[in-house]
C-alpha cells in the first residue's frame, strides 16, 4: 500500500526561478546540486548509492518509488552521493521479503534531502526541453530567501568530483583461488563490478583514482579495469595523462562509463555534454560488431564526440539508437575495449555481460 505522507512542506527552486512545492521527506535543510532525472522503474536504492550521482539532485520519472523497501545487499557503495531526491509518490510501508527498512529512514540515515508530491512528469519535460539545470531543494520557506538561493544555484557547479568519491586505500577482494589479478580503479566503482569480476575468477584489486603506471606494474595485474565516476570528464587531467601512460603497459583494458570517456580522452578524442544525459535501465544501445540492440542501464550526463578520434587509434564499437552518441570504442594499438554504459547492471532480457566475458578472455590469451 503507498500513501502520502502529510509531512511539512518543502520547495524545489530551479535556476530559471521556477517553484515547484511538494512534502519534506529524508533529511531538513537546504541542498543545492544539479538537477537530473533517471526513467529506471526499479533500482532505486542503487540509484541512491551510484558515487555517479555525486553533485547531482535526482529526479524518478516512475511515479511510486520505495514499495519495496531497501536492504543492505543492494548497494552500490558504502553510502549515498546523490545531493538530493525528488519523487512523485513514496511508499512507507514497503513490502518485500528481503525489506530491512524503508527509503525514508535510508535519507535520514545518509543525510538526503528529498522531496514528493510534486508533479515529476512536469519536471521530466522541462529538463527534456531546457536541458539539465541547477537547482536547491528546500524545506524552508523558499519565498522568503528566493533571490539569494537563486545567486547560489547559478554558481554552483560540479568540481572535483572523482577525488571525492575515489577512495585512498588499495583493498583486495577475491573467492579462492582466484585464476586472474584485475585492478579496479576507483573513480566511484559500483560494487556489482567488482562482483562480476569475482565471480568470474578475479581477484580484484580495487586502486585510488590517481593510480600511476609505475604502481601498476608494481602490482603486475592480468588486467585492468576503469570504474564508472561522476563529473566532467575532461577535468580530470592527472588522471588522463596517467591512462595514457597505463595504456601501454601491454596489459588488456576493459573501461565503463567515466573509465570509456576518460580513456577516449587519453587518446586524443573529445567529449560533449548532453542536453539532459542519459540515466535509466531502458536505453537502447547496437552492438556494431554483433549487428544487435541491446537494452542497457545506463547514467551519465557526459559522451564521447564518436568522429574526434584518430581512426588509427580507435574505432567506435557501439551507438545509442535513441540519438547516435557514442556508446563503445575499441582500440588499435592496445588490447582494450570501453563502453558508455553499465554492462553490470542487467538492463535488459539479453543483457550485456558478455563484455565481462569477452574481457576474462582477452586476459587468458595473453597469459596462454
Amino acid at each position: 500500500m503507498s500513501i502520502f505522507n502529510q509531512s511539512e512542506k518543502a520547495y524545489l527552486l530551479l535556476a530559471d526561478g521556477t517553484v515547484f512545492e511538494g512534502r519534506s521527506f529524508g533529511a531538513k535543510g537546504t541542498v543545492i546540486g544539479e538537477v537530473v532525472f533517471t526513467t529506471s522503474l526499479t533500482g532505486y536504492q542503487e540509484t541512491l548509492t551510484d558515487p555517479s550521482y555525486y553533485g547531482q539532485i535526482v529526479t524518478q520519472t516512475f511515479p511510486l518509488i520505495g514499495n519495496y523497501g531497501v536492504n543492505d545487499e543492494d548497494f552500490e557503495s558504502a553510502k549515498s552521493y546523490v545531493s538530493g531526491y525528488i519523487v512523485r509518490e513514496w511508499c512507507n510501508t514497503p513490502s518485500n521479503f528481503r525489506s530491512q527498512g524503508d527509503i525514508n529512514e535510508f535519507l535520514v540515515k545518509h543525510n538526503v534531502i528529498g522531496i514528493h508530491s510534486i508533479d515529476t512528469r512536469c519536471l521530466t519535460r522541462k529538463i527534456r526541453e531546457v536541458g539539465v539545470m541547477n537547482g536547491a531543494i528546500t524545506t524552508e520557506n523558499v519565498n522568503e530567501k528566493k533571490e539569494e538561493l537563486l545567486e547560489k544555484i547559478k554558481a554552483y557547479k560540479i568540481t572535483d568530483a572523482v577525488k571525492s568519491v575515489t577512495g585512498t586505500e588499495i583493498k583486495s577482494y577475491s573467492n579462492e583461488n582466484p585464476e586472474y589479478k584485475v585492478v579496479l580503479f576507483d573513480f566511484g566503482y559500483k560494487r556489482n563490478i567488482r562482483n562480476e569480476l569475482v565471480n568470474r575468477g578475479c581477484e580484484v584489486i580495487v586502486v585510488p583514482a590517481d593510480t600511476t603506471a609505475e604502481q601498476i606494474k608494481e602490482i603486475s595485474p592480468d588486467g585492468i579495469m576503469f570504474s564508472n565516476g561522476p563529473g566532467d570528464p575532461a577535468e580530470n587531467t592527472e588522471i588522463i595523462n596517467n591512462i595514457r601512460e597505463i595504456s601501454k603497459l601491454g596489459i588488456p583494458i576493459f573501461g565503463i562509463c567515466l573509465g570509456h570517456q576518460l580513456m577516449a580522452l587519453a587518446h586524443g578524442a573529445k567529449t560533449e555534454k548532453l542536453k539532459y544525459g542519459h540515466r535509466g535501465a531502458n536505453q537502447p544501445v547496437i552492438d556494431k560488431v554483433l549487428s544487435k540492440t541491446f537494452v542497457t542501464s545506463q547514467n551519465h550526463g557526459y559522451a564521447v564526440v564518436g568522429d574526434s578520434i584518430d581512426p588509427s587509434e580507435g574505432t567506435v564499437s557501439h551507438i545509442n539508437a535513441n540519438d547516435g552518441t557514442c556508446e563503445g570504442m575499441r582500440y588499435s594499438k592496445e588490447n582494450a575495449f570501453t563502453v558508455q554504459f553499465h554492462p553490470e547492471a542487467h538492463g535488459g532480457p539479453q543483457d550485456t555481460a558478455y563484455l565481462f566475458d569477452e574481457f576474462i578472455d582477452m586476459m587468458k590469451k595473453e597469459m596462454h
